[in-house]
């Protein structure tokens, strides 16, 4: 776990500091700021879904899983529940950041492989490259929305966790470094370019309705599994 304890304290570490530099910036550079980490998400996103999408067995489950995933979400309505709330404590503003900044951390492929190794092999070099990259990327995310960026360490920690204890639990088994790490980084690509439009302000996607979407492929190679 020494890997995903030193993501999750990099996260924090570049919140506190990006929310100190937050106080010298102006509006106008804070929109700049805004715009940057939109088309970040954009251009990551693409590139988690560019780079995973010729590895993938089935190449269409990601139209069933956001297909699925998003009705799910939106008869649960994930993402109105998620903003009000934030929004109750840090504005609409904060609600929206917090959101991208969670799916940057949390959907990308480095996220998933990274505790995985940790598990099965001891190697660290995937969790220390994205804490790096977390880093940066929440200091960014703190000079435009503030403090409230911090609240996703906890998030990440619960996130790579569950993939350490899956990686534990069942380390001689392939599928998990495989195959279904590559379906879900497909659709965590989708669900990234999505909270960038948001972000951008081009179209609000209403991202988290989606994440439901994650869990598709999972239970369908399990019950493909079953058959097999």
């Amino acid at each position: 776990m020494l890997g995903t304890i030193v993501n999750t304290g990099c996260i924090i570490v570049g919140s506190i500091v990006g929310s100190l530099l937050k106080k010298g910036l102006g509006e106008k550079y804070q929109n700049v700021l805004y715009n940057a980490m939109g088309l970040a998400s954009l251009a990551l996103g693409a590139n988690t879904f560019v780079q995973n999408m010729p590895k993938s067995e089935f190449p269409v489950l990601f139209i069933l899983s956001i297909a699925l995933g998003g009705i799910v979400g939106t008869a649960l309505d994930l993402d109105g529940r998620t903003k009000r709330l934030i929004a109750k404590r840090g504005g609409e503003g904060l609600a929206n950041g917090l959101i991208s900044a969670c799916l940057l951390f949390c959907v990308g492929t480095f996220s998933i492989v990274g505790p995985i190794m940790s598990a099965t092999t001891g190697d660290n070099t995937f969790l220390y490259t994205n804490a790096t990259l977390d880093l940066v990327t929440s200091m960014v995310f703190a000079t435009t929305y503030g403090i409230g960026i911090i609240f996703a360490a906890p998030i990440l920690f619960c996130w790579q966790g569950l993939f350490y204890l899956l990686g534990k639990f069942a380390a001689s088994t392939p599928l998990l470094e495989g195959t279904l790490v590559y379906e879900m980084a497909i659709v965590g690509g989708l669900l990234i370019i999505s909270s960038g439009l948001s972000l951008l302000k081009i179209k609000d996607c209403k991202t988290l309705n989606y994440i439901p979407a994650l869990v598709v492929p999972a239970l369908w190679i399990l019950i493909k599994s079953l058959f097999v």
